[in-house]
């Protein structure tokens, strides 16, 4: 049964709700064993939360930072903020001290929360320069606070502020006084153009959510959830309410790189990702598969066949398989399947909801195919997450993003962009009357700036339609739609499609180094450095064979012609990544000019 509370008090009515039930499982920054608290622990660090920010003297409605990886000392603040009506604004740990400086000036935040040593550094060498700055929080106790930083002080020096709730009865009392129209975050978008903006999201918008995603997203209080993506990214954070709201257990992962012994540590039964993740797991089995006997290679792969029959060719139409079919993919699925899902630490799999980009088909078809209830979902931060995904046990279309949930109107306008109109989509952005007004249509639809359709109740995605590419011979390249199908190669790490007003289609390629290096080491490619590595002729000859096979369903105009392989990896810190990890295709065409240029060249 959900409990959907408004934000001030959900974890409180949770709390009367289990008690002493274990919520929160974590680690300590740094630490290796994995620690719990219980509903009332977890409400007892929010009151502590709430009652120390009201003796700092927060406001209500006042804008807080949060800038950190994911900790159960985010999730403490986070509500303990809510409850006194203040908002937080969440910073990506990996922000550049550009990117801190303008949303702490953007947001004139007073008080900042930040994570570990890295995070504290940046704040500290901004402090300066973001004149409303007056306190830094510091989450890890590890950290080493500078001798003179007398701004600065620790989160367990910050919750003794709150001991005893001194001030509880004004804290009960401005819960009282809370009401919908409160805003909870803004979300900071570090969007692939333009300058970041800040997307309004109020707890009435939360609400909408969590009573529209409960109906259709069937996550229970049994569930053991791992927290993998950023608090900061809305997927995460919306999914990590919704998660509470039904009194399910949080697993709260720290290091993204640690996700999979996470996985195999703690048993989840699900997580949401994005689809790179998934990619990788994908390209992991292949490649131990590809490692294996013959024998064991064709039964994997006949395994892999009745799975896609059973669970993609019937269940995903609402068909029942055969009966023999049915029971050779149980058998499969008790033996094959069950130790590949052992091995990923998903022995217990319930479902996986996946957004946030372009998912494979190929991927989706192997993840349904191992028993892993992929749910494919579309959002953005503007809609607060979900606008679409897969309904569990109900038909659902492989390349599609689901069903819309309740009480989204989603138009489609004459020139295919996708429209939305109901509870969950923002007000507008933080104090950018301007772009707010031009992200809304006459009629009051927020424009998605995605292009898509609607076929028989389903949603399907074309391409961003800034993101269209036009070749100078007049033909339309969708980018992204190319580089999900390269992205399944284990050897290509990351992509980045190049078109737009060129001949033909080129793309710079990062690939997986340590694969080419067994590679080159298996061929004798001789090899010193990586550089030579990326222009030896063999690789890339190599690389062409791969690329070749990958696009062969590809419109002549949209195969790549030429590519570059680059020895070091597309970086957030030189502004070639969003801090989601998107392509910034401008900053890439500015830094990579002359590798371009050079592929163009007659």
């Amino acid at each position: 049964m959900q409990t959907n509370s408004h934000l001030s008090r959900l974890i409180h009515d949770q709390a009367k709700k289990y008690g002493d039930r274990e919520e929160l499982i974590y680690k300590d920054f740094g630490g290796s064993e994995w620690k719990s608290y219980s509903w009332n622990q977890f409400s007892d660090m929010v009151k502590k939360v709430s009652n120390a920010l009201l003796n700092l003297g927060v406001k209500v409605q006042e804008n807080l930072g949060v800038f950190a990886q994911n900790s159960v000392q985010y999730l403490f603040c986070d509500f303990g903020a809510w409850g006194i009506r203040a908002v937080t604004i969440p910073f990506y740990a990996t922000s550049s001290e550009q990117q801190i400086q303008f949303m702490i000036s953007d947001a004139k935040i007073r008080f900042l929360f930040v994570g570990e040593q890295e995070q504290y550094d940046k704040a500290r060498r901004i402090f300066s320069t973001c004149p409303t700055l007056e306190r830094i929080i510091v989450f890890d106790k590890s950290v080493n606070i500078a001798k003179l930083d007398l701004s600065s002080m620790y989160f367990d020096d910050f919750l003794k502020l709150g001991e005893n709730y001194p001030r509880q009865t004004e804290v009960e009392s401005l819960q009282a006084q809370a009401t919908m129209d409160d805003i909870a975050n803004i979300l900071y978008t570090s969007g692939t153009t333009g300058d970041s903006k800040g997307v309004i999201l109020t707890c009435g918008q939360y609400h909408a959510a969590m009573v529209a995603n409960g109906k259709c997203v069937p996550v229970e209080e049994d569930d053991r959830v791992l927290n993998f993506l950023p608090f900061t990214h809305i997927f995460e954070k919306g999914w990590k309410i919704l998660c509470l709201t039904k009194g399910a257990r949080l697993i709260v992962n720290t290091y993204p790189m640690e996700v999979q012994q996470s996985m195999r540590q703690t048993h989840p039964t699900c997580m949401s990702s994005v689809p790179r993740f998934w990619e990788k797991v994908y390209m992991g089995v292949l490649e131990q598969i590809e490692k294996a006997s013959a024998p064991k290679r064709k039964l994997f792969n006949h395994a892999l066949s009745v799975g896609k029959k059973h669970n993609i060719d019937y269940l995903s139409k609402g068909k029942r398989p055969p009966l023999f079919l049915h029971l050779e993919y149980e058998l499969l699925n008790k033996t094959i399947f069950s130790l590949v899902r052992k091995e990923l630490g998903l022995e217990n799999a319930n479902f996986f909801p996946t957004a946030g980009a372009t998912v494979n088909p190929k991927v989706e078809e192997f993840v349904h195919a191992i028993g892993i209830n992929m749910i494919v979902g579309y959002g953005l931060t503007e809609s607060l997450a979900t606008v679409s995904c897969d309904h569990l046990g109900k038909p659902y279309t492989v390349g599609g993003v689901g069903i819309p949930i309740e009480g989204i109107d989603i138009k489609i306008s004459d020139e295919g962009e996708i429209l939305l109109k109901g509870p969950t989509i923002t007000r507008g952005y933080y104090n950018r009357d301007d772009l707010t007004k031009t992200a809304f249509t006459e009629d009051g639809y927020f424009k998605t700036g995605d292009s898509g359709y609607l076929k028989d109740g389903e949603l399907f995605l074309k391409e961003r339609i800034k993101d269209l590419f036009k070749t100078s011979n007049g033909k339309y390249i969708a980018p992204q739609m190319i580089e999900s199908k390269l992205l399944v190669d284990k050897y290509i790490d990351q992509i980045a499609i190049i078109a737009d007003q060129r001949k033909f289609v080129s793309a710079l390629i990062i690939p997986v180094y340590s694969l080419l290096e067994e590679y080159a080491r298996e061929n004798k490619i001789p090899f010193e450095s990586r550089e030579q590595l990326c222009k030896d002729p063999k690789i890339n000859e190599m690389m062409k064979e791969r690329i070749d096979t990958l696009q062969q369903s590809l419109a002549h105009y949209e195969q790549i012609k030429r590519f570059t392989l680059l020895p070091h990896h597309f970086t957030v810190e030189k502004g070639e990544l969003t801090n989601t990890l998107k392509i910034k295709r401008r900053v890439l065409n500015e830094n990579y000019k002359k590798e371009i240029d050079a592929m163009y060249a007659e």
